[in-house]
């Protein structure tokens, strides 16, 4: 039995939001999405924006086989309190932990931790990634293990890493944002990160956009009208119909395969 430490990202209220609104927390995806694929895994979760046991997880760290950091709504260039504390805990676990992979939110929080830079970016991706593009670094990678060398993938991010840390490898790109998948070390700990979520279903992304969709259009600016919000919910639902859904979660497959 591999014992995985879960670090939920999101902020409990919004976590609270999405359950009163029949949507799963992003800690519930990852473990539905990594259960998939083995009965032989327990989970602890912790939120380091929260958790009043934040130091004593810390103090335990070694005893993970791996650990997951998943996706949220924060900005990382918003330096709230909530913010710095899980920048600090990831940086812990850079020293802890052998095995991190960092989807979304995660990757951003790692790549902050480790020196690089994640600024707000120019496009966004609503509920899809559109042509991912596994690079000649990726193909090499055990990350892509048997993945297409270019797919489409669940995905909700409005910004971006710019700047990678010291000896970073960038594995995968497309249009929106140049670095969708990322490999590096900070000492003896292996990062993989993803910006994009193939944990994540297009039936749950379509669910966000419909829980997020004035401030979509509102706030975000993202969209203009409903109109314009249905008619991409509508993009995503023929996505739905060719998506397979072994091939969509293969880094999760490829990453519990690394695990000692």
């Amino acid at each position: 039995m591999k014992k995985i430490l879960i670090v939920e990202g999101n902020l409990r209220e919004e976590n609270e939001s999405f359950s009163e609104n029949g949507i799963q927390t992003h800690t519930e995806s990852l473990k539905d999405s990594l259960s998939h694929f083995t009965d032989e895994l327990s989970f602890d979760v912790v939120n380091p924006s929260s958790d009043q046991n934040i130091q004593l997880i810390s103090d335990q760290l070694e005893q993970y086989a791996g650990l997951i950091w998943g996706g949220s709504s924060l900005n990382i260039y918003n330096d709230t309190p909530e913010i710095r504390r899980q920048i600090e805990f990831m940086k812990n676990c850079q020293n802890k932990v052998g095995k991190i992979l960092a989807i979304c939110w995660g990757m951003q929080v790692a790549v902050t931790a480790a020196g690089g830079q994640v600024k707000k970016a120019d496009n966004s991706h609503i509920g899809i990634a559109n042509e991912i593009e596994i690079n000649k670094n990726g193909i090499k990678h055990p990350l892509y293990k048997d993945k297409d060398k270019k797919f489409n993938s669940p995905a909700f991010n409005f910004d971006e890493v710019v700047k990678i840390p010291d000896k970073g490898i960038c594995l995968a790109s497309n249009k929106i944002n140049k670095v969708q998948g990322l490999y590096f070390e900070v000492n003896k700990t292996k990062i993989w990160g993803l910006q994009y979520h193939p944990e994540i279903t297009y039936e749950k992304m379509i669910n966000l956009i419909e829980f997020r969709k004035e401030r979509l259009i509102e706030s975000r600016k993202v969209f203009k009208d409903d109109t314009e919000v249905q008619k991409h919910i509508a993009f995503i639902k023929k996505e739905i119909s060719v998506s397979d859904k072994e091939k969509r979660m293969l880094e999760l497959k490829n990453w519990l395969n690394e695990l000692n």
